[in-house]
């Protein structure tokens, strides 16, 4: 049985790093391709987003990586901060810091121990509450979380008359794929 376990957090494992390495890839492309071609009154107006506007929706992006499941995982900091706190005013700032916040997920879990995904991440909620839940799942959940407010973000776009970027997984596994057999020839 210990085998069996042995190889499903493995693969688990991959999985969970092909999904750091998506959530850094779609924020990018996201971001430079696109969110950089909108006007600042685009931008910061409400769309009816959850977060009102793309600068609300990407700064809460900001606030649940960086400032709270980041910590959480690396760190085991709990951050008691409201999930609408405005982390970054400054656009050109928060795109900054909202990369590298995407990126630092990849080489995190690629250090991860294999025991860490069999176990529980135990942290303190927004409201005080003590939380224990399955770490991989958790961890998951960060990257869901991220394509969540992209899709709000790609729509809000859209309604508004821009072109998206083509952000599903499958996009950049092709684009990895190409690079590795450029690698080869």
């Amino acid at each position: 049985m210990a085998t069996a376990d042995n190889a499903l957090a493995m693969s688990l494992h991959a999985h969970l790093l092909t999904m750091a390495r998506y959530h850094a890839w779609a924020t990018r492309r996201l971001l430079e391709a696109h969110v950089a071609a909108v006007s600042e009154a685009d931008y910061r107006r409400d769309c009816g987003l959850f977060f009102h506007s793309v600068h609300g929706t990407l700064n809460h992006l900001l606030v649940a990586d960086a400032l709270l499941w980041f910590s959480r995982f690396a760190q085991g900091i709990s951050n008691t901060v409201a999930l609408d706190l405005l982390a970054e005013p400054d656009r050109a700032r928060l795109v900054e810091r909202l990369l590298g916040a995407t990126a630092a997920w990849e080489p995190f879990v690629r250090a991860l121990p294999e025991a860490s995904l069999r176990g529980d991440l135990h942290y303190t909620s927004t409201r005080g509450l003590a939380i224990t839940l399955p770490y991989a799942s958790t961890l998951a959940h960060v990257f869901n979380h991220g394509t969540h407010h992209r899709g709000q973000i790609t729509a809000a776009l859209t309604a508004m008359g821009f072109a998206c970027p083509e952000l599903d997984l499958v996009y950049m596994l092709q684009a990895e794929r190409r690079q590795q057999e450029q690698k080869q020839r």
